[in-house]
């Protein structure tokens, strides 16, 4: 416990500056309107692959006893595997729309 608190107390800017991003995406995010929805979320799967990579390297250079940067550089792989997984659907059945149908 006293190893989490020093690490809030050591990057209080930082999460201070995470809660505002995660508002900031949220109030953008909200105001996009739904015909440019599907392509953003495709461009967004390039960010998440940039995110995926950060991750794997914060963990490889972090050391082995120091819990967390692991657990953050593991969710940030989770979250953006899962960012990642249900942009290329919603891309593939965005595709899907525009192929002819068969008869």
């Amino acid at each position: 416990m006293e190893l989490l608190l020093n690490f809030i107390s050591e990057n209080l800017t930082m999460l201070y500056i995470l809660v505002f991003i995660i508002f900031l995406g949220t109030e953008v995010i909200s105001n996009v309107p739904t015909v440019l929805h599907t392509p953003l979320m495709s461009g967004a799967n390039a960010i998440s692959g940039v995110v995926i990579i950060g991750a794997i390297i914060l963990i490889r250079q972090a050391s082995a006893d120091d819990y967390p940067i692991l657990i953050l550089g593991f969710f940030g792989i989770l979250l953006a595997m899962i960012n990642v997984a249900g942009g290329f659907a919603v891309t593939n059945r965005m595709l899907e729309m525009f192929k002819k149908k068969k008869k």
